[in-house]
């Protein structure tokens, strides 16, 4: 953290500073909080970052600013707090890209592949890395997930206990709220509302009103979901990112 933490009211001083093009405030931030930022990109690495030396600290850098640059006292909740989570989502994102590449031996620098007997056993302490890496991205979307919900005021709990039990009835509340993002004035609605605009969906879906408003709760998590891409949720869920499905009634 900074040599002194500024009170909240002369941080959000400094970042109306920065976003008015204030260089030196811009500077400042930058500087004075690089060992937060390290903090940040530490918890999502699970290792000591360098600043120096890691390229993971460098997109966590930029993410700072980024988080400077958007940042919205109409949103709620310190800037502090928007700023982790801004850090944290970008370098999940670049540790996403990284993995799409097809270096295999650098999944695990602890595997030692000479010291086991046969390409299964390779195959397989390679699948299990993959399944324990997996898991823990979706602990970790699963905590920005319920930072998000926290915005519409809801909880994981609510959610868990409003998801329809029936499986056609759960996969037409994804379609309705795949609907409701693919929706550009509808999407803008809910994420300035924070809640369904039942009146215009019903006309873009063939559910009841009662059904959605009985739904409400579920298809606005899914919502989230497809908003801020949760990518390991949107897997363990089962909820498709491209379709051409038409939303029928329960």
């Amino acid at each position: 953290m900074p040599e002194y933490i500024p009170k909240q009211s002369m941080l959000e001083d400094m970042v109306t500073a920065a976003q008015n093009g204030d260089d030196t405030v811009q500077d400042y931030l930058l500087k004075s909080y690089k060992p937060f930022i390290a903090k940040c990109v530490s918890e999502v690495c699970k290792r000591y970052i360098n600043p120096m030396l890691d390229d993971e600290f460098s997109i966590g850098l930029i993410a700072f600013y980024d988080a400077v640059m958007t940042y919205s006292f109409e949103r709620g909740g310190s800037f502090l707090s928007f700023a982790n989570l801004v850090v944290k989502r970008k370098v999940i994102d670049y540790i996403r890209y990284v993995q799409k590449t097809p270096v295999i031996a650098s999944l695990d620098e602890h595997i030692d592949e000479e010291q086991l007997e046969n390409p299964a056993e390779v195959i397989a302490v390679k699948e299990m890395h993959q399944e324990k890496l997996k898991s823990w991205h979706l602990r970790e979307e699963i905590y920005d997930f319920k930072e998000q919900l926290h915005g519409y005021k809801l909880s994981l709990a609510q959610i868990s206990k409003a998801a329809p039990k029936h499986k056609d009835a759960r996969q037409t509340s994804i379609m309705t709220a795949k609907t409701l993002y693919d929706d550009a004035v509808m999407r803008a609605y809910v994420q300035q509302k924070k809640k369904l605009p039942i009146k215009d969906l019903t006309q873009k879906v063939n559910v009841s009103k009662k059904t959605l408003e009985r739904n409400r709760k579920f298809i606005l998590a899914i919502f989230i979901i497809l908003l801020d891409d949760f990518t390991y949720l949107k897997e363990f869920l089962n909820v498709p990112s491209e379709t051409n499905e038409k939303c029928t009634s329960d």
